[in-house]
């Protein structure tokens, strides 16, 4: 009884178990008692109740985008610090520069790869029945469009920190709290039932086999990949800083770990910070790099997102063209940045681009959420370990600043130039 009880106890609380136990049912239900010979096996009552739901939410979900990248982007851009030392920014550059190395990386190995298990996905995806009408529609236009939300994001958040604006600064701060709040309270709850809706559907109209074989081979690329990417950050790092690597990711595997098992970049901060000063790199750059990192630095995710979205363009047929993927890598580095810090943040912020820029549909963006939950702490923890690499490059820049600046035995400075 008491083995019962904790076994609900982490079914409630974890978003994957959730996910995985909607997916799973949603296609048992929609095989059992979907079109059986062209006649239904199930009362049709029932699969449109379903339907209304999932045309209800995914019309919520339409509204809320554009509120989630204005209100997380532009708190995220004004908490930047009024003239920000140097190093700060190098920060910020080296986390967005690796986010998008890494998200091209997923876009070649996907679209190399990918094409080889994902035909019987496109060949299903005209499905051979009809999927049930929902009772009734609510139509929840969007405020305002996702381009136009991100570049008011972009010009709030910059006047903010440049003028220092503290009143509005509280505002926008505020606004990300409440889009936080309804993320985290209203969509994450309600992401299980939505995605047993689709799935149902899929199975329903005769998609989920050929769908969930291929998805079940991208997870395991994506699997690999990540290993991959965590090899060529601490082998790039450790070429600059003329340091071992692999001795470098075993010192951080603490973090790895605290960051598998948490799904958390935040809560792996103080493992982080201790693994970092345990490996040599000083007190004030592991102080400013590892928690500025725990926030910007989106490898993982963006490697993640991308592989999803190149599978799923696949499954659809939608294509691969790189021009449209070079500006959603480049994207979602920027919109990755402002994830916020509750399970399945990064996709939830990344949405506005999927359907904008990839043209990705609501039954899409819900496929992409069921597959970057299947793998949130393997991508977490690739974020995370690869902060360490970025303190190492950081740690190493200070180091050759400081001694630019020393002055040498013969008084002049050793690196100064003689006026």
């Amino acid at each position: 009884m008491e083995l019962l009880q904790k076994s609900i106890m982490i079914f409630r609380k974890s978003l994957l178990a959730r996910v995985a136990a909607a997916i799973l049912i949603g296609c048992g239900a929609g095989s059992c008692f979907g079109l059986a010979d062209g006649a239904a096996a199930v009362p049709i009552d029932a699969a449109r109740a379903f339907a209304t739901f999932s045309a209800l939410f995914s019309s919520f979900l339409a509204f809320m985008i554009p509120l989630i990248i204005a209100g997380l982007v532009t708190a995220s851009i004004a908490e930047i610090e009024q003239g920000a030392g140097k190093m700060l920014f190098a920060t910020v550059a080296i986390a967005y520069a690796d986010t998008v190395f890494c998200g091209f990386i997923s876009y070649g190995v996907g679209a190399t790869v990918f094409p080889h298990f994902t035909d019987a996905a496109a060949q299903a995806g005209a499905a051979p029945f009809a999927s049930p009408a929902p009772y009734f529609t609510v139509k929840i236009p969007p405020v305002i469009d996702v381009m136009s939300a991100l570049m008011l994001a972009f010009v709030a958040g910059m006047g903010i920190s440049g003028l220092g604006c503290e009143t509005l600064r509280k505002a926008v701060r505020e606004f990300g709290a409440i889009v936080s709040a309804t993320i985290e309270k209203a969509i994450v709850p309600l992401l299980p039932p939505y995605i047993f809706c689709i799935f149902l559907d899929m199975a329903w109209t005769g998609q989920a086999v050929a769908v969930a074989s291929s998805f079940a081979m991208v997870v395991a690329v994506i699997f690999a990949m990540h290993i991959l990417i965590i090899l060529i950050q601490y082998c790039l790092a450790g070429a600059y800083c003329r340091r071992n690597p692999f001795k470098a990711i075993a010192c951080m595997m603490p973090a790895y770990f605290t960051a598998l098992g948490t799904s958390s970049s935040a809560a792996a901060i103080p493992v982080s910070h201790e693994c970092a000063l345990r490996y040599g790199i000083s007190r004030e750059t592991a102080g400013l790099v590892i928690p500025l990192t725990a926030t910007i630095h989106m490898s993982g995710s963006a490697m993640k997102i991308t592989a999803c979205a190149v599978a799923l363009s696949l499954m659809r047929g939608y294509g691969l063209a790189f021009a449209d993927f070079a500006g959603f890598v480049m994207m979602l580095g920027v919109i990755a940045v402002a994830s916020p810090g509750v399970p399945g943040g990064a996709i939830m912020a990344s949405l506005g681009i999927l359907g904008s820029i990839l043209g990705f549909n609501a039954a899409d963006l819900a496929l992409m959420i069921a597959l970057y939950l299947a793998m949130d702490s393997f991508g977490t923890a690739c974020n995370v370990i690869g902060d360490g690499a970025i303190a190492m490059v950081v740690d190493r820049m200070a180091a050759k600043r400081s001694a630019w600046r020393k002055p040498s035995a013969g008084g002049a400075g050793s690196g100064e130039r003689a006026t």
